[in-house]
């Protein structure tokens, strides 16, 4: 069960956090060129919603394989909280406020913000602290 968990976690992270990572970072570029920054205000705010199964899964996977309290795991949750707010609370109304009055003010830097948050926790999640892989 483990590996099924295991698997519908890393696929919904790389289907659902990929093109939220990359709209998000071609936003601003796409309100200044004028090039259809509804688009990917619209992919951002799908794949957020999408993207709740990544912790869903993670939670099953961390349950099935007996690592909920690892500090690694406890890391990674706090890390992935912190992306959701800056997602929910400062990227989406960032994008709509600019779409609106082409303000793009902090837009870029909590969009890296985001960008880091995750690429932290996908670097946990290859190290695992205390793994058995070997890796």
């Amino acid at each position: 069960m483990s590996k099924l968990f295991l698997s519908l976690h890393v696929l919904a992270a790389i289907i659902a956090i990929g093109p939220v990572t990359v709209a998000a970072s071609m936003f601003p570029r796409a309100v200044r060129d004028n090039s259809n920054p509804e688009l990917l205000h619209r992919i951002c705010r799908v794949y957020a919603l999408i993207g709740i199964s990544v912790p869903v899964f993670g939670f099953a996977t961390a349950g099935v394989m007996g690592v909920t309290g690892h500090p690694w795991v406890i890391v990674s949750i706090a890390l992935t909280t912190a992306a959701a707010f800056v997602l929910a609370l400062k990227i989406l109304p960032g994008q709509e406020k600019a779409l609106e009055t082409r303000d793009l003010k902090n837009l870029a830097v909590y969009t890296g913000i985001f960008n880091v948050l995750w690429a932290a926790v996908t670097v946990l999640m290859i190290i695992r602290p205390g793994s058995t892989t070997g890796a």
